[in-house]
């Protein structure tokens, strides 16, 4: 049974139903460094209210809407759905927020859920405490509504819950992607240190290609950037090689409108012609795996893998194309004091025979670039998860 005696306050606090007609909040996550280009694909779905926030990109919208940000952006690592906002600096206020919100929108009978937490300068600071009060206020919610408790499953819940405390205010949101929509679903080869698929995107974003020109990427390891860059050039639509999203939990999804969507992306992307991407590695082990990834996107014919030493690598002439890459920089790929001499023969290779080429380098020591000898003109702050990286991008 529904609960009679719930405040006019927290009944205030309960969201309207969401729909394709109804317009309501999301907040799409991003990694550090990529929120202005993540500003830039919402804006291009012509999505509504769309404000870039810190750590990510406000929106307002329906249902369709998350679904389509959900298939169609490179760089978003979740699509949340904000469910609802209110001050909470004890553990009372925050199970009575949190109870006040209506989870048979998002949850299913005998559904399970998860529950994760960040706090900033808030009084309730503990993660774990937060996640346990929110589980509470959830379980004994629809206990009461449907005479069963929902189940927690910490590896493959049905509805993941967001709980993210600042100076006492807390919002709750839902997650429409499930997993990180880093996992594209395309990737059969992992490699040594593969870089996410959203931050490649970003990368290649960033680069300032024209998704004409050739590309080539001396370090190519799993094929991640390549990859990318042909499923961007292809305006292939990254979420379509996912088997299963978050919102195709909830009741109420409309698994037509949703197969519907799909079959206009798939039906929207082209071949880009004659797109030369060249890739290269040292280890013919990685390239047989780089080539799975590239066999499971199926365009194969855009993409040439190959074996050689990035530091023998010798730009075409004439390409003017540009060189995308992620040098191996001594966190979990190579030795610091032998990387040294690969990157400053890459950079005396692109001095001599790279003129007209546009470089855009990912990198996470500022001593290794610095070793190529070449001035870059440009340089973006971004993460390679909890390290700090940076583009540096160059006209050679």
């Amino acid at each position: 049974m529904p609960r009679k005696n719930r405040s006019r306050k927290a009944q205030a606090r309960e969201p309207r139903r969401s729909g394709p007609g109804l317009r309501t909040s999301y907040f799409v996550t991003c990694a550090p460094g990529l929120e202005s280009v993540l500003h830039g694909e919402i804006k291009a779905l012509k999505l509504a209210r769309v404000e870039r926030q810190v750590g990510g990109v406000y929106f307002e919208g329906g249902a369709d809407d998350a679904m389509r940000a959900n298939l169609e952006l490179r760089t978003a690592v979740r699509v949340l759905h904000r469910v609802s906002r209110f001050q909470a600096s004890t553990s009372d206020e925050l199970y009575e927020g949190v109870g006040a919100i209506d989870w048979s929108q998002f949850l299913r009978p005998g559904g399970s859920f998860l529950v994760a937490a960040h706090s900033k300068d808030s009084e309730l600071d503990h993660t774990l405490f937060i996640e346990q009060r929110v589980k509470d206020a959830i379980c004994d919610r629809e206990r009461e509504r449907r005479g069963e408790r929902p189940e927690v499953d910490k590896d493959d819940p049905d509805l993941r819950v967001h709980a993210h405390f600042f100076r006492d205010r807390c919002t709750i949101s839902v997650d429409t992607s499930g997993d990180s929509l880093h996992k594209r679903g395309w990737r059969q080869f992992q490699g040594g240190a593969p870089l996410a698929e959203t931050l490649a995107a970003g990368i290649v974003y960033l680069s300032g290609w024209d998704r004409r020109s050739p590309i080539v990427d001396p370090f190519c390891g799993s094929g991640t950037l390549l990859i990318e860059a042909a499923l961007l050039a292809a305006d292939v639509a990254p979420g379509l090689f996912r088997e299963r999203f978050g919102f195709q939990a909830f009741p109420g999804h409309d698994e037509s409108r949703w197969q519907r969507l799909r079959a206009a992306a798939r039906d929207r992307s082209t071949s880009p012609g004659k797109l030369q991407l060249v890739g290269t590695d040292q280890d013919a082990e990685i390239v047989e795996g780089a080539l799975e990834n590239l066999h499971a996107t199926g365009l194969e014919q855009q993409v040439s893998l190959g074996v050689a030493r990035a530091e023998e690598f010798v730009p075409k002439s004439g390409w003017n194309g540009w060189i995308v890459t992620n040098p191996p920089y001594g966190e979990r790929l190579g030795d610091v004091r032998e990387l040294a001499g690969v990157y400053r023969r890459l950079g005396e290779s692109l001095r001599r025979g790279a003129s007209g080429y546009a470089l855009a380098l990912f990198s996470g020591n500022t001593e290794l670039s610095a070793e190529m000898g070449i001035e870059f003109e440009r340089r973006t702050a971004l993460a390679n998860g909890a390290l700090p990286c940076e583009l540096c991008c160059a006209q050679l």
